[in-house]
């Protein structure tokens, strides 16, 4: 059996200058090490905002007090998803991450609709981000500085600092995501630890929440939705799989990778379950379902650490919650741009998004053209007069989760028929039993998700937008698998490029390493086009 990459030919393009620059249409290779990417995965699942968004809503119409639960299965589940995710992220390290995965491991007609319904899906995350930091932003200033800023003003900004930032080498939207990320997570340990510390609130320190059977049941609430809870809980991961995307951005990814997944979701579920107990804990059982169906639900986290840390705490918990939801905006725009430019690379979508700037090796083009999908969602939603967080944030998050969820059960199919073609000398456990669970677990968070996605939505329910969710996915699947097909018919050689563009094992790319007669040929045309395209 070949190697993941070193079957046919793997042509590369090595620049003049010795590496200063990227290869012509190439990310820049070798900038991320294991910590910057990292930092990238667990900003899209913005932890803050997760938090104090998503707890709040749970504990109020879920399952009560027993929501902590509800992390600890999401928590276990996601961490068996990621093993198999994993698994294959070391013999396919590709910005195309989902794409490249299902057009492997299922075939490129299932691999390109489903790239066009994950590509959607990050477009729309970061516009649905940048809804709830003007909501904040507008809050803040509002309440602390007395100046009443138009949300749109808010917005605008954050697109404009997003694709600025996109623009130069991705090393430096890693270290300004840093900073947002290790100052948000602070506040939350802040006030966890603190209530710790003085052994809870009115109820103590209720290790009752933690209990399995808390997940499924009301816990204080008249009637339980325990599919409501633990949908939301697996929401709250959304973007950890972003790991995968920089792959052919990071130094080792055959090993940052993996480690970097496994941290992003069991290191964070960790996180997400100790919080949202102490939050619980803080508050007391019943405090806790007052505060959560209060006016402002937000008050579940501002009251413990007005209470346990001080005012001060609560002043800072605020702007770091604008910052928070501001570095989230900014790693999905990351995540939609190099969705993008895989396509782009491949001709499957305008060839212009397929290259990188000369210096900084970033998707600029694609990014751009994000900055600009982006900006056209947010003014659609201004015009019409919506709420930044009722219905830009919500919606198009629950339009975005809906096709993200379904491309992630597709994946674990798609993972475990790869592995029953290729590498047969894996392990069962990473390779047959690890995409079995987690797809099964995540067909049940798909399940749980139509059933409750109305409650999801809330008042954005109502909206046109929202009732045509599921068509829109439809539409998206359909069309990729379409094109695919019309490709195979018209276009032999780019039907057969189709996710198959790869990082090759000595650090050069981009390489079409499928064991196919036609494809070294695809990848020596591959490489002119991008060459031609740099000198332009």
């Amino acid at each position: 059996m070949n190697s993941p990459t070193s079957s046919g030919v793997q042509p590369r393009v090595v620049p003049e200058d010795g590496g200063k620059h990227a290869e012509p249409g190439r990310l820049k290779p070798n900038t991320l090490g294991l910590v910057d990417v990292v930092f990238m995965a667990i900003a899209t699942s913005a932890p803050i905002t997760a938090m104090s968004g998503n707890v709040p809503f749970s504990v109020g119409y879920g399952v009560g007090w027993g929501t902590p639960a509800t992390y600890i299965f999401a928590t276990v589940i996601l961490s068996i998803f990621a093993v198999a995710y994993v698994a294959m992220a070391r013999y396919v390290t590709s910005t195309g991450a989902f794409y490249g995965f299902i057009s492997r491991g299922l075939g490129r007609v299932t691999g390109l609709g489903a790239g066009f319904m994950v590509t959607f899906s990050y477009t729309v995350f970061e516009a649905s981000l940048v809804g709830i930091f003007s909501y904040f932003g507008h809050a803040v200033f509002r309440d602390q500085l007395g100046v009443d800023v138009p949300w749109i003003v808010f917005a605008l900004l954050c697109i404009a600092f997003n694709a600025i930032l996109a623009y130069f080498d991705v090393s430096l939207a890693a270290k300004v995501l840093a900073v947002f990320l290790i100052t948000e997570i602070a506040i939350l340990t802040i006030m966890a630890f603190s209530v710790l510390a003085h052994g809870g609130g009115p109820d103590g320190l209720m290790p009752e929440s933690l209990s399995p059977m808390a997940a499924f049941q009301g816990n204080g609430l008249a009637v339980a939705a325990p599919g409501l809870a633990m949908f939301i809980a697996f929401w709250s991961w959304t973007g950890f799989e972003s790991t995968v995307m920089y792959g052919e951005e990071s130094r080792n990814p055959k090993k940052i990778i993996p480690i970097a997944t496994i941290i992003a979701v069991t290191g964070v579920g960790i996180f997400y379950v100790f919080v949202s107990w102490m939050t619980v804990a803080g508050n007391g059982a019943a405090g806790s379902i007052e505060l959560a169906q209060s006016p402002d639900p937000l008050n579940m986290f501002f009251h413990p650490t007005e209470k346990f840390v001080g005012h001060w705490a609560v002043l800072v918990f605020q702007w770091l919650m604008m910052s928070g939801s501001l570095a989230c905006a900014l790693a999905f725009h990351n995540c939609a741009a190099r969705y993008m430019y895989a396509l782009g690379r491949e001709g499957l979508l305008p060839n212009p998004l397929g290259r990188t700037h000369r210096k900084h090796g970033s998707p600029h083009i694609a990014s751009f053209a994000q900055a600009g999908i982006a900006t056209l969602w947010i003014l659609g939603f201004w015009f019409f007069q919506k709420d930044p967080y009722l219905d830009v944030f919500v919606l198009l998050a629950v339009l975005g989760t809906f096709s993200l969820l379904i491309v992630q059960t597709i994946t674990m199919v798609a993972v475990y028929s790869y592995f029953r073609k290729h590498h047969s000398q894996e392990s069962f456990w990473r390779t047959k039993v690890a995409p079995v669970v987690g797809g099964a677990g995540m067909l049940g968070v798909v399940i749980l998700m139509i059933q409750n996605l109305g409650t999801a939505a809330g008042q954005a329910s109502e909206s046109l937008l929202f009732k045509l969710i599921p068509y829109i996915a439809v539409g998206l699947f359909t069309g990729g698998g379409v094109f695919a097909l019309y490709l195979r018919k018209n276009n032999r050689l780019k039907y057969e490029t189709i996710g198959q563009v790869a990082l090759a094992e000595d650090g050069h790319g981009p390489v079409v390493d499928e064991e196919d007669p036609v494809l070294p040929q695809i990848g020596l045309d591959l490489v002119r086009d991008l060459e031609k395209d740099d000198k332009h």
